[in-house]
């Protein structure tokens, strides 16, 4: 008999993978870019505010999809069954090659530097406690779902505790004279421009929470226990992000908020002094901690569902018989992941590809109205949940989307045509493997 994934994840592990996923060092750290673009406390609240809605929108959407689909390699199987397996290939391609590999060994090194600071180790330490890092959670995630649940689950716990803290801190911190009034130096150009250009990290802290998805014949129920999980870790994500940036600007005012390099840090020293930014140093290295492992723990999903599929190793399709983990594709992408951080291009690779997660992200919203459609001609829509606002907020939706990824486009020109070309490599790839998979 051909092992099958087991159905281990309940409501509370799969809500705690949706936080884990969207909440890693960002909050933490870029709400002081927000602020600068933003200019004004108002504004800059109206912003994170606007990215809470775009979120919400993107997390109802894909609970639909999840509900309709619920297959392991979430996005890979909505692009796959709505557009065909050329663009599902081309993501998980992206997804192994650059943005999961890269964002492990670009997290494991942050988790590294924090780690090793708060034991007094040297700077030379940063990297092999990385690979350590990545070593581990590799072997947590091979012998079983649960194991890696679990883990994902404490440190979760633990980084909204840090959170929690840090909200403290903010509303016991003498109020900033600077709070209440204007920014010194007013972010110049129109409204919709500014608000556009502050929405752009916004956007970036919020994303992740697609990742539960990829979990999906994991899930317990996947039908009801997909929306719910998505629904409840996107609000009580809202709700941290801005509580957050409320306690940031109590506290240092949006001047000194912008002019912050270390705006968590910077909040909570005004209450604690040197023992909080010890404590805001903990929190970001369980943070980072626990998202690393979700993203050890969900990718390779892609990459079995694209195996099983004759697109990829077949090595890949299987399952363990005893942990029901697909084995081959953890060890790979976690060995590939280490590769990167060894040779220390992950963070370039990840700056050629970031536009690229947010075309997926489109097309994946977009894939709802084909695969709605074509689940109402045959008469396999049996009721459920349905993303609200529909067709309105696929729209929205895709509009947000596309503005990120013409943002990094303009930004950057050079970056966007290398992650294109990373991208095309993917082609003859899917064509190699289409034919290999038709010989066989």
């Amino acid at each position: 008999m051909v092992p099958a994934y087991a159905r281990r994840l309940g409501l509370f592990s799969a809500t705690m993978l949706v936080v884990g996923g969207i909440i890693g060092s960002g909050i933490f750290l870029n709400p002081a870019v927000v602020a600068r673009r933003a200019g004004t406390a108002p504004l800059t609240l109206a912003v994170w505010g606007l990215g809470a809605l775009v979120a919400l929108l993107g997390a109802a959407i894909f609970a639909e999809l999840g509900r309709r689909r619920p297959q392991a390699g979430g996005g890979y199987a909505y692009l796959r069954d709505a557009f065909g397996p050329l663009p599902a290939f081309l993501y998980g391609w992206a997804l192994l090659l650059v943005i999961s590999s890269g964002a492990i060994a670009a997290v494991a090194m942050t988790f590294a530097g924090y780690a090793t600071s708060l034991v007094g180790a040297p700077e030379g330490a940063q990297r092999p406690v990385a690979l350590g890092a990545v070593a581990l959670l590799t072997l947590v995630n091979i012998v079983g779902v649960a194991p890696g649940a679990v883990t994902q689950n404490v440190f979760t716990v633990l980084k909204l505790a840090a959170l929690a803290v840090l909200l403290g801190a903010g509303l016991l911190a003498p109020v900033d004279a600077a709070a209440a009034a204007p920014a010194l130096a007013p972010a110049e150009g129109s409204l919709v421009r500014i608000v556009g250009t502050a929405l752009v990290p916004v956007l970036f802290a919020y994303g992740g929470w697609q990742q539960t998805n990829f979990v999906a014949e994991e899930l317990e129920a996947p039908e009801r226990t997909l929306p719910r999980a998505l629904t409840l870790g996107v609000l009580l994500v809202v709700l941290v992000y801005l509580g957050a940036n409320v306690a940031y600007l109590r506290a240092l005012g949006v001047d000194g908020l912008a002019a912050s390099t270390a705006p968590a840090a910077d909040t909570i020293a005004r209450v604690a002094g040197p023992a909080g930014r010890t404590l805001v140093a903990a929190g970001i290295a369980a943070s980072t901690f626990g998202f690393l492992d979700l993203v050890i723990l969900v990718s390779p999903r892609v990459y079995q569902a694209m195996a099983r599929d004759g697109l990829f190793f077949a090595a890949f399709a299987r399952l363990h018989p005893r942990f029901r983990t697909p084995v081959a594709a953890i060890v790979a992408q976690g060995a590939w992941a280490s590769a990167l951080l060894l040779v220390g291009s992950y963070g370039q690779l990840l700056d050629y590809v970031t536009f690229a997660d947010w075309i997926f992200f489109g097309l994946a919203a977009a894939a709802l109205v084909v695969i709605r459609r074509r689940d109402a001609a045959s008469g396999a829509d049996a009721g459920g949940y349905r993303a609200p606002f529909y067709p309105w907020s696929v729209v929205a939706f895709c509009a947000a989307s596309a503005y990120v990824v013409a943002g990094s486009v303009l930004s950057d020109p050079g970056n966007a045509l290398r992650g294109a070309l990373l991208l095309a490599l993917g082609v003859p790839a899917f064509l190699y493997w289409r034919r290999r998979g038709v010989r066989t």
